[in-house]
């Protein structure tokens, strides 16, 4: 194997395995700054090591182990740390001996790490930033790309989190049912952003980063067992497990993207899509008025029970999106639903609300705003004006086969 061969193995074992790491070192230093220098100290020493030793059978464990005794001696340095040294050394010869056993309770650990990445002492910005850096695994520069602001800004950001959380000493165990409460709205915000970042990636070279969006469904999943009564839950799992059926069919054989139109729907895993109807009808059946994650699983419901994309309800969809925009405000909301509307009464139409759209400050630099134009005008026959419009877009995202995919469009106006 060569060095570049093995730097990439090694990049994909952080990939899989540095969220539960993290997690499980949050869990015994109770720190979450610590527990990302040790998980990025065991990187280190991978890097270091595996050139020579060869990638070890289990790779997590390995460097679980490697984390854990730079705990011990980093505790041994530090006074102030002696009661958390005192507990951790005490296990310290299982810990040597046990390496197989190093990674345990990993779902407990995560979904730990996602309430105290959602505490209530952060802003909104801050918890979406953490999550992404500890529970995603992102690059300081990916979050940045992803935010539409510097790497300074987002390292800065990350820096007096982590501190914030040690200035009011955060309880790291999972929260008790009245402060799960008061955090699940959180919860169900960062889990669908990591869902979203592996349904379709930032930045980077992959179209998809299915791990992630796999994770956030088995969060998910934990969450609906924790609070198993409340209808967003259920809805959010809906909404992912119906958009996660459509995986395999979202490349081509060469890896291509194919738009959700173009998708071969007999590839749709209709596993996942059953399992998202049943979540959305035991939400729906608790009552009351449809929140944002159930609307958006009755509008995944919409394309899932589609057998092919002409008997798609988009009538039904845009009155969804309708619904969607006046509950959340989001101008996104709207540029999905113009979508809508544009399938259901075509692009005249649509184009209409685009250009108003257009207008919002928030949109200036969303790429898929170009794209929906480009896209309209296309169908319009305006070619020249789409061609524009794709190209706009395509300088506006940072993923690379999504930028290909939108050149390819331009090429063909």
């Amino acid at each position: 194997m060569t060095d570049s061969d093995l730097h990439r193995s090694v990049e994909a074992v952080w990939r899989l395995e540095s969220t539960k790491l993290v997690a499980a070192l949050v869990r015994i230093t109770r720190d979450v700054g610590l527990a990302e220098d040790l998980a990025q100290d065991a990187l280190e020493a991978a890097l270091s090591q595996w050139p020579e030793s060869g990638i070890p059978d289990n790779p997590a464990a390995w460097l679980m182990a490697v984390a854990k005794r730079r705990a011990i001696d980093g505790f041994r340095r530090r006074e102030r740390q002696d009661r958390a040294y005192g507990a951790l050394a005490e296990g310290q010869e299982d810990v040597v001996a046990g390496i197989e056993t190093a990674v345990d309770h990993v779902e407990d650990d995560v979904l730990r790490l996602m309430f105290i990445c959602c505490h209530p002492v952060l802003g909104d910005d801050a918890r979406r930033t953490l999550t992404l850096r500890l529970v995603a695994g992102l690059t300081t520069s990916e979050i940045a790309r992803s935010f539409l602001t510097s790497e300074a800004t987002i390292g800065a950001r990350i820096t007096r989190a982590k501190k914030t959380l040690a200035d009011v000493d955060a309880p790291t165990e999972e929260p008790a049912d009245n402060e799960r409460a008061e955090r699940l709205e959180a919860v169900l915000a960062v889990i669908y952003l990591l869902f979203n970042e592996g349904y379709s990636a930032t930045a980077g070279e992959d179209w998809m980063r299915p791990a992630l969006s796999e994770e956030a469904v088995r969060l998910g999943r934990l969450l609906v067992g924790l609070v198993p009564d409340d209808p967003e839950v259920l809805g959010l799992l809906a909404l992912m497990e119906m958009q996660l059926s459509r995986t395999a069919a979202r490349t081509g054989p060469d890896g291509t993207p194919v738009l959700l139109l173009d998708q071969d729907r007999s590839r749709w895993d209709q596993l996942l899509i059953r399992r998202g109807l049943a979540a959305l009808e035991r939400a729906t059946a608790i009552g009351g008025s449809p929140g944002p994650y159930v609307l958006q699983g009755e509008i995944a419901a919409c394309h899932a029970r589609a057998r092919a994309a002409e008997d798609t309800e988009w009538a039904r969809i845009a009155s969804l999106y309708e619904s969607l925009a006046a509950i959340t405000g989001s101008a996104v909301v709207e540029l999905n639903r113009a979508v809508a509307v544009s399938m259901a009464h075509g692009p005249d139409v649509a184009l209409s609300l685009i250009d108003q759209l257009a207008e919002l400050p928030e949109l200036s630099s969303y790429h898929l705003l170009p794209s929906v134009r480009g896209d309209l005008l296309a169908k319009l026959g305006r070619s020249e004006e789409a061609r524009v419009e794709f190209e706009r877009a395509a300088s506006l995202t940072q993923n690379e086969q999504e930028r290909a995919l939108l050149l390819a469009r331009a090429a063909d106006c």
